[in-house]
């Protein structure tokens, strides 16, 4: 068999260097993007020395809401008041599931928060989340401490920095959201509990901007390959979905000798399950939500795919080169390139195998651990298991991985609280906050076509969210918060046409 026999040549080429072991969890979090802006020295619109965006402040936010007699801990937040005149609104917004150091660019004009504060002659707020970077309730990322990670505790965490934070610029103290216009603002998940939040707490918050955000809970989201598969290059689409097809159909099999030569192809013969094969092929995919309009061709997903279509400077159709081709190209792509980006010198089962559950990477409780605390939340509330979609359906990702796959995660990373591969509460999650059935006045939606998560956000195909002057829907061409960035706008005219109408509907509801 030609295949069998390009699969036993390749499996001679491993070609490894240093890099960083990646975390073995879901690398689809949904993230925002991060923008690095040089320090500078800052005015007030009547000319007074501000600090630095870079100065960080320390709310004692409640570590249990329902039981405040428990203490308080110190959460971090970054502010400037660059634009703000008196009675101009604050914009808040955090970066939900990410250490919030480097996020002070969302203070500034480079990003929607920073654009909505001039425009309107606000001031701007970055709150780190709770659980994430240095905002910890108590010294480790144990069960016991994680038991206090809960959308609603960040909700409420949101609602009582607004109601009682003594904000470090003058008047600080005078700015509550009782008297002033307090602006909620999110992308991804914290634009999802933009729109929780708003559900939650009515009346809080005068307006809401929510960026792609993934406002349904969904267990089996296998849709989140969708927008990938609809978007990315027909030709590399058509090569990757026949290589799926062939590993698919030699797991069915039970072909032990053809998996073997294709792991030993791509390098990964040391990986003893065929589910962690197929989990390390999805992370090629996961590459197209690190994309932004500002990428260029050195982009890993843009590299992934001109290894698998370009050949001797011909790009392939749309049909793609076929099987063999593909198998060849992309094996070779993975050794030569993509293990080493991946995994460095580290052996293929310590980097990408999810069996050994003695791995630091699932005991090490340590603080300042976004992939552990956002697994928790994903084990307990929200889900967004990335596993291919139902037999029958064009897929980019193996059959084998199915919603298990990742819940078995769980055990692994927090066997004191599941014994069992768990069911998230999504339910329960969309239930409280509506999802998909949200109704809220002053709360603007913008969203992606090309966004991996878009079939989670109001923009979803079954979603059934029609878009009102109270609640607008706007939709770019862009990828996965696109319209948070300046740059984004000024480089995709879809994307600056949602970030005028975010900027309009602010426009129009302050001044009312």
């Amino acid at each position: 068999m030609i295949l069998a026999s390009v699969l036993t040549a390749l499996s001679l080429l491993v070609t490894l260097a240093d890099a960083a072991v990646p975390h073995p969890i879901l690398s689809g979090r949904p993230t925002i993007p991060r923008l690095s802006i040089p320090d500078r020295v800052l005015t007030s619109p009547n000319g007074t020395v501000l600090p630095s965006i870079k100065t960080v402040y320390n709310f004692d936010q409640l570590i249990d809401h329902d039981h405040p007699n428990l203490g308080t801990f110190r959460q971090r937040y970054w502010m400037s008041w660059e634009f703000y005149e008196p009675g101009g609104p604050i914009i808040l917004m955090t970066p939900g599931e990410e250490n919030a150091d480097g996020f002070d660019s969302y203070l500034t004009n480079a990003t929607i928060t920073g654009m909505i504060a001039q425009q309107q002659h606000g001031a701007a707020i970055v709150l780190e989340h709770r659980f994430f970077g240095e905002s910890n309730p108590y010294n480790d990322l144990s069960v016991k401490s994680l038991e206090y990670l809960t959308i609603q505790q960040a909700i409420d965490d949101l609602v009582y920095f607004a109601q009682t934070a003594t904000l470090p610029m003058p008047g600080g103290g005078n700015v509550k959201p009782k008297t002033t216009p307090w602006i909620l603002v999110g992308g991804s998940y914290a634009g999802a509990l933009t729109s929780w939040t708003m559900v939650n707490k009515p009346g809080v918050f005068y307006a809401g901007y929510s960026s792609s955000g993934v406002v349904e809970a969904i267990s089996d989201f296998y849709d989140y390959f969708t927008p990938v598969r609809e978007y990315m290059p027909k030709n590399c689409s058509s090569d990757v979905q026949a290589v799926i097809a062939y590993l698919d159909q030699i797991y069915d099999k039970g072909d032990t000798v053809a998996q073997r030569l294709l792991k030993e192809a791509f390098g990964l013969g040391g990986l003893s399950h065929m589910d962690d094969f197929a989990a390390a092929l999805r992370r090629n995919l996961f590459d197209w939500q690190k994309l932004q309009p500002a990428s260029g061709p050195g982009a890993m997903f843009y590299k992934f795919c001109d290894a698998l279509e370009v050949k001797n400077g011909v790009s392939a159709p749309a049909t793609g080169w076929g099987l063999e081709y593909a198998v060849h190209a992309w094996a070779s792509f993975w050794k030569n390139t993509y293990y080493a980006h991946l995994c460095g010198n580290t052996a293929a089962e310590d980097c990408l195998g999810t069996y050994d559950t003695t791995k630091s990477s699932w005991t090490n409780p340590t603080v300042n651990n976004a992939g552990r605390s956002w697994t928790w939340m994903v084990c307990n509330q929200v889900g967004y298991f990335q596993a291919s979609p139902p037999k029958g359906q064009p897929a980019i990702i193996s059959q084998i991985l199915q919603p298990i796959y990742d819940a078995r995660r769980c055990v692994n990373m927090f066997p004191e609280k599941f014994s069992t591969p768990p069911t998230p509460a999504v339910g329960d999650v969309n239930l409280l906050y509506h999802g998909w059935n949200v109704g809220v006045d002053k709360l603007f939606f913008a969203n992606g076509l090309r966004d991996p998560w878009r079939e989670a956000t109001v923009s979803a195909a079954g979603s059934g969210v029609s878009s009102t002057s109270a609640q607008p829907i706007y939709e770019g061409g862009g990828f996965h918060c696109s319209d948070m960035l300046r740059v984004s706008g000024a480089l995709d005219k879809t994307v600056y046409a949602v970030q005028l109408a975010g900027l309009e509907s602010m426009k129009m509801w302050l001044a009312k």
